[in-house]
């Protein structure tokens, strides 16, 4: 008991830069406190005292502003910063090292029993405002940018964003460079990792097949004016009609890319 204390203390130093002392950390960290209370309110569940422990669950929701269901199952050194408003439903299972923010939802999708709420692998950072729904799986060293709202499986090392939530990197080496992310005491902003390329990938295909079809409209127009300019004694309709016109001006599109 007093040795995963020790470690909850110690992740709160490490991924809490407003840390100070240990004895703020017992008396004003509610996310410590929440955690504490769960691993009381699990060991009721199942030991069979269900009432007791959706009460003592209740109690502890009133007191930090953070709801556990006591079925869900969370291994060591799981961190809650700020914490208000987190949602972790009864089939929930999170790994070791996690990390959640405020406003996070671990939620499901179904009213049927069994299994319908998100598994979270090991060194998970979920972003506040997030939503993960469903028995999906989240992937080891995964991030979930804030506000991100996912119903699909996630694989390990990516980072999600949007709504719905979709893959904007994939980090091979992800347990590397997580490692050096702590030692040098860069925050994962809510989920998003600093060397995140800031590309919206849709809007860079969408980009990408604008400038293709400029370029293509480009060579008709001038294989156009090239017929037209020769002696052909008839040209197909098309052809006749072709009007050579400015280029296409993408940089109200293109312009979307910097908000």
């Amino acid at each position: 008991m007093f040795e995963r204390l020790k470690e909850d203390i110690a992740c709160v130093f490490e991924r809490d830069p407003a840390a100070r002392t240990t004895f703020e950390i017992l008396t004003n960290y509610p996310g410590v406190h929440a955690v504490l209370m769960h691993r009381l309110s699990h060991r009721l569940w199942q030991a069979g005292w269900k009432w007791l422990a959706r009460t003592l669950s209740t109690l502890t929701r009133w007191w930090t502003g953070i709801e556990i269901h006591p079925g869900a199952t969370v291994a060591r050194r799981f961190f809650i910063d700020h914490g208000m408003g987190i949602v972790i439903g009864e089939t929930a299972s999170i790994g070791d090292d996690c990390t959640l923010y405020h406003g996070v939802t671990l939620g499901g999708t179904s009213w049927q029993k069994g299994k319908r709420h998100p598994t979270l692998g090991n060194d998970v950072v979920v972003g506040a405002g997030a939503k993960i729904l469903g028995p999906i799986t989240i992937g080891n060293g995964a991030r979930i940018g804030s506000n991100a709202v996912v119903v699909k499986s996630v694989p390990n090392g990516a980072t999600i964003v949007g709504i719905p939530g979709r893959i904007v990197n994939v980090d091979p080496d992800y347990k590397k460079h997580h490692k050096q992310t702590l030692e040098k005491k860069i925050f994962d902003a809510y989920g998003i990792p600093q060397e995140m390329p800031d590309i919206d990938p849709i809007q860079y295909a969408i980009n990408h097949m604008l400038d293709d079809i400029d370029m293509m409209d480009k060579k008709m127009q001038s294989l156009c004016e090239t017929l037209k300019k020769m002696d052909t004694p008839a040209l197909p309709p098309e052809l006749e009609s072709c009007q050579i016109r400015p280029p296409r001006d993408n940089s109200k599109v293109k312009a979307l890319d910097s908000n």
